[in-house]
């Protein structure tokens, strides 16, 4: 299985309007602040609430826990 990176593969992920909706909590953008809140985001990704205009397909939720899983490389 691949090594997944915060900067290759998680970031790209997340469209503007999702840093836009969400700046108020996280920046999505920046890699420390998504390993910070990273449980939480997962978890929001994972019951389909996030992002706000419809959940990812179960293999975009499933590469941000392998990201984890892996270590949060940047």
């Amino acid at each position: 299985m691949d090594a997944v990176s915060f900067a290759q593969d998680i970031r790209p992920l997340f469209r503007d309007k999702d840093l836009n909706s969400m700046s108020w909590a996280v920046d999505l953008a920046s890699y420390d602040d998504v390993k910070t809140h990273a449980e939480g985001i997962y978890n929001r990704l994972s019951r389909g609430n996030m992002p706000c205009d419809g959940a990812w397909p179960d293999d975009r939720t499933a590469l941000f826990r392998r990201w984890m899983d892996q270590g949060y490389a940047p």
